[in-house]
């Protein structure tokens, strides 16, 4: 039987909910600097903020490699 390290698990899943929001707030860094298009990017990256905050407490409370695999980011 395979057992899963789920802490090194939880380690790797949350490097990739990391990159996935990083790659999220890359335009959003962007129009942050343009005065136009700053509040409302600002906005974006609060949802964005928002929703990875409760990505990470349900990465956290996983308790097998199943449900943490279905938490993963998709892209």
């Amino acid at each position: 039987m395979i057992t899963v390290d789920m802490t090194k698990a939880k380690v790797i899943a949350h490097d990739a909910r990391r990159a996935a929001r990083n790659a999220a707030f890359a335009p959003l860094d962007i129009k942050a600097t343009i005065p136009d298009e700053a509040t409302a990017a600002e906005a974006a990256r609060a949802t964005i903020r928002t929703t990875d905050a409760a990505l990470q407490v349900s990465m956290d409370a996983a308790s097998d490699s199943d449900t943490l695999k279905a938490l993963l980011p998709t892209e």
